[in-house]
């Protein structure tokens, strides 16, 4: 069974089958409506549901309150049709490059912090990855489960993609990239996916909040910019519980050294007598609230890192004057950590990288 969907304000209208998601089917159709986790996470996808049923799926109150579901929003990406429906939500302006799946081989690995580790892939040299800078990739397991992570390079370095990947204590796949997977192991993922990138049509100053890995597509985003002599202003604030958690602080002073319009503010929340730290201490939101305490109205705010933390800087954000189309976001949220024992779940037999 297939549903007629219309959205609005732009009046384009496509198909979607029962059984997928709103966003998936508008995917499948080349529409560009804003996403980020696509499992009920991060809420980028949120719109309204101006007539028609849905079923609204798993999704995370975080995400979508019980207010918010009263007042007829939905998440896109966990909501299904039983009806046709009319949906009011943001459309993009982008040159629409749909996601494939595509062989990689683990170039090599780089520890960069007590558990931060940069994979590197490479595809085969037949095929390349158009992507914008701070989309994100699937990693596509042998059991049929996904694990996604943004990607750290820029467009124009596309020999190897860069992933930084956090360990998550008894978190199966983390776990085998830490401790067993070999260079040179092969594996399908599926991209580009995601709507964090840069929006070029605007000349906002910009303030850029990273949480841990979420540092990740902002640094693709930031050496875009630089490769294509973008002199936005940009402020960039790094949160981290303490010291050894700025996993590569370095980059980011080397970018404000060398750029007037670039700053670096480190922020620790949990600061140890051992870190002898003496920058910005407490949450990383507050840091900025507290630097553009006379408003945020005329600046961009891009947000990647634990769904509570963009959350709660979205809402503090909005309350200090930030337009609402000017916060862009991706939330990083955690597969269930199993216990089972990790049996390499990633080859794939057959492939040729060479």
């Amino acid at each position: 069974m297939t549903h007629q969907i219309t959205l609005q304000p732009s009046g384009n209208t496509y198909t979607a089958k029962a059984y997928e998601t709103l966003l998936e089917s508008a995917i499948n159709a080349g529409i560009n409506i804003p996403y980020g986790c696509r499992n009920g996470t991060c809420g980028s996808c949120k719109g309204s549901i101006l007539s028609g049923e849905v079923d609204y799926g798993d999704y995370a109150e975080s995400a979508l309150s019980d207010v918010e579901k009263s007042a007829g929003k939905a998440l896109f990406c966990c909501a299904r049709p039983l009806s046709d429906l009319i949906l009011e939500c943001r459309e993009m302006n982008m040159d629409f490059v749909p996601a494939r799946i595509i062989p990689a081989r683990v170039e090599r690995k780089e520890q960069l912090s007590h558990d931060v580790m940069a994979l590197f892939l490479k595809l085969p040299s037949s095929q390349s990855l158009q992507f914008k800078a701070g989309q994100y990739i699937e990693f596509l397991l042998k059991d049929g489960k996904r694990r996604a992570f943004s990607l750290a390079n820029p467009p124009h370095i596309d020999g190897l993609l860069e992933l930084h990947l956090r360990l998550i204590p008894g978190g199966q796949f983390t776990e085998y990239v830490f401790n067993e997977m070999p260079d040179k192991a092969t594996m399908r993922i599926e991209a580009p996916f995601g709507s964090f990138y840069l929006r070029d049509d605007s000349d906002k100053p910009i303030i850029m909040v990273a949480g841990g890995t979420g540092f990740a597509p902002i640094k693709g985003i930031i050496e875009h910019m630089l490769h294509h002599n973008m002199n936005r202003e940009i402020t960039l604030y790094w949160g981290a519980r303490s010291l050894q958690d700025l996993y590569m602080p370095a980059l980011p002073a080397s970018w404000a050294a060398a750029h007037p319009h670039i700053k670096f503010i480190p922020v620790l929340s949990d600061a140890t007598a051992e870190d002898n730290w003496h920058g910005r201490t407490g949450y990383v939101h507050q840091a900025v609230l507290d630097d553009f305490a006379y408003g945020l109205a005329k600046y961009e705010v891009y947000c990647c890192g634990a769904p509570g933390m963009v959350e709660v800087a979205h809402a503090s954000f909005l309350q200090a004057g930030l337009a609402e189309d000017a916060f862009f976001s991706d939330a990083f949220s955690y597969a269930k950590p199993t216990l089972s024992t990790i049996v390499n779940p990633l080859t794939m037999a057959g492939t040729n990288l060479s």
